[in-house]
């Protein structure tokens, strides 16, 4: 059987223009699972990842508004509540999509911890906006009372960087793996992770995000899945986004994609780390990526839609990819 993963972008849930109200949320995830339940007709074992960046930064909010009356929440906790939130609306979709597909299925949503190094040099250099705006009082203050870093945002005020380290190791693997091998469909690894340090012998939650991008890659390598999609807001990924020159990529291999990566066509706010994921994928043995939006799943998984990348077949392994990216874990 075919395996797949499929890391679900957090506009899968909401989407430009709306508010983020579990209604919303409800009837997105159900679109989300009706495309996801066609794959698994079409004969996939999937396991699915997702992201959380806007609801996150809600909890975050919630936490901070709340705090005069009950304790505020640290960001690795926010993480795993909206790791529950998230992963309850797409497995109770998936669930009512199979049950309409008279396809029987059992879901589960795993709560997954991501190790990363202490020493990863990213924990001391934060660069991961997080939580609301603030005004530069506001600002001051919390960096003052909390120890927040502080960008400006020269537009909308000032937000809280935290660190995002790499993910090197998926602590809840081999509760997915079994699973998977059984035929249950996991959802997982939402928000690339609770990000976890090992420190004498225990694990440590951090205040650091983990690029869901990235921590898909790496479980998708760990798991040896055949197919690495990654759902994100536009069909294919494009050379000169956004300028009259603007170009859609339908096919491309490793080499061609690693080159135009090289060159800066994917920044790292938008597309980059995407590009970067799915390089490392193939890098590590997998056969096929595809980048694509979620209301083209279905067509893009069978070929008339989306990018798709694979392996360079005329070189080995090491030569296909730029030598700056590198496979974490």
């Amino acid at each position: 059987m075919r395996t797949m993963l499929i890391a679900v972008g957090g506009n899968s849930l909401i989407r430009a223009g709306e508010t983020g109200t579990i209604a919303e949320q409800r009837v997105n995830a159900r679109r989300t699972a009706a495309a996801i339940v066609h794959l698994i007709r079409a004969g996939y074992r999937l396991v699915v990842t997702h992201g959380n960046g806007p609801q996150v930064g809600a909890q975050l909010l919630r936490s901070e508004r709340a705090s005069d009356q009950v304790p505020g929440q640290t960001l690795d906790v926010c993480g795993a509540a909206t790791q529950g939130e998230i992963g309850y609306l797409l497995a109770q979709s998936l669930c009512d999509e199979l049950a309409a597909a008279h396809l029987d299925v059992p879901v589960a949503s795993i709560v997954t911890q991501t190790v990363v190094r202490a020493d990863d040099p990213a924990m001391e250099h934060p660069t991961k906006p997080i939580g609301p705006f603030y005004s530069r009082q506001q600002a001051e203050e919390r960096q003052r009372h909390l120890g927040w870093q502080i960008v400006e945002d020269a537009a909308r005020g000032y937000r809280r960087v935290v660190p995002s380290p790499e993910p090197v190791e998926i602590v809840e693997l081999g509760v997915i793996r079994a699973l998977m091998s059984q035929g249950i469909l996991v959802v997982a690894c939402g928000g690339g992770g609770i990000p976890v340090i090992r420190r004498d012998g225990e694990l440590k939650g951090l205040e650091a995000v983990i690029d869901k991008d990235r921590a898909s890659a790496l479980l998708a390598c760990q798991l040896h899945v055949d197919t690495f999609v990654i759902s994100t807001d536009i069909p294919f990924v494009y050379l000169d986004y956004k300028k009259r020159t603007q170009q859609k990529l339908r096919n491309v291999s490793a080499l061609e994609l690693a080159a135009h990566y090289k060159e800066g066509h994917f920044p790292p706010g938008n597309m980059g780390p995407k590009v970067e994921s799915a390089l490392r994928f193939l890098k590590a043995g997998g056969k096929e990526v595809v980048i694509t939006s979620y209301e083209y799943l279905a067509e893009a998984v069978a070929g008339s839609m989306g990018t798709h990348i694979t392996p360079e077949p005329d070189l080995s392994v090491d030569k296909a990819f730029a030598p700056e990216i590198s496979v974490g874990g």
